[in-house]
């Protein structure tokens, strides 16, 4: 896999960041305040990708009752699952409206969350070694500097335990531009504008007042990569979560019926590691191990 940031100037540049870099961007903050990320993973495409994002989980965590850092957990959707299923689980997000959400349904479930945390993902309050398994599930979104990226996945890998495993969200490069031919965005000038950054560089900016994604990083599958290389991780792998299947227009139809929705997930799982369709996935898992 094509490996085109510098690994070694990532990491260096990592280590030096200092206590006023720890602040999310304003924007984002303000983003999670408005928008109902709380029920986001239960309604249309993105069910797919929630769907895809535990089964992957499941192949790849240690057995319960493993204890797992689950960074940019948000209102817990994966952070319930997993302590249902046995899991000691730790959340940590940004947002304080989230974590309170998070809080407020851990506190009516038979399975509780362990500890919930507002904190930023490049300054974990977890010990050192101390989790056998941490989900990144969003922070890499909004780091727009690779640095700061490489930054968070080094904190992530001072909290696992030797042997520990790492599994990190990215969204793809290509994301807003699928996404625009399938929804027809690209009638808007404002989103071409948005569009063709994200093509150029990855730098998601949405400077207008529609209702698109706020401030983010866009990663192609070998960036990805060489930053989870770069923050010390072995046997480091990048699968596709959705496949094509989230942009079919008729989606929400075809998940509704068993046939069809099965098919949607075997079509994800047959492409996941194929090098040459990974980007058309919305969302990108990167897996690594700590040696």
């Amino acid at each position: 896999m094509r490996r085109p940031l510098n690994a070694v100037a990532l990491a260096r540049n990592a280590m030096e960041r200092t206590d006023s870099d720890f602040t999310p961007p304003p924007e984002v903050l303000a983003y999670y305040d408005g928008f109902p990320e709380e029920s986001r993973l239960g309604f249309g495409f993105f069910r797919l990708e929630f769907e895809r994002t535990k089964e992957l989980l499941a192949r790849v965590l240690p057995e319960p009752p493993a204890r797992i850092v689950d960074v940019g957990g948000a209102a817990g959707a994966y952070s319930l699952w997993l302590a249902e299923a046995g899991y000691e689980v730790h959340l940590v997000d940004a947002s304080p409206r989230l974590v309170e959400e998070a809080r407020r349904r851990s506190a009516g479930s038979a399975t509780r969350i362990a500890s919930l945390s507002v904190a930023d993902g490049r300054r974990l309050p977890q010990e050192n070694d101390s989790a056998a398994a941490v989900l990144v599930m969003g922070p890499l979104y909004h780091l727009p500097s690779a640095a700061d990226r490489v930054a968070s996945l080094r904190e992530s890998f001072r909290v696992l335990a030797t042997d520990g495993i790492a599994v990190v969200a990215a969204i793809s490069r290509y994301a807003s531009a699928l996404d625009g031919l399938a929804r027809k965005f690209s009638l808007d000038p404002r989103y071409v504008k948005i569009r063709d950054r994200d093509l150029a560089d990855g730098q998601h900016r949405n400077d207008t007042d529609a209702d698109y994604f706020t401030t983010a990083y866009f990663h192609r599958p070998d960036d990805l990569f060489a930053e989870l290389e770069a923050a010390g991780f072995q046997e480091v792998r990048v699968l596709g979560v959705e496949g094509p299947g989230w942009l079919l227009p008729d989606f929400d139809a075809r998940w509704d019926d068993p046939e069809q929705r099965k098919d949607l997930l075997e079509v994800a799982r047959a492409l996941e590691s194929e090098s040459s369709i990974l980007g058309v996935s919305a969302h990108l898992l990167g897996i690594g191990r700590k040696r």
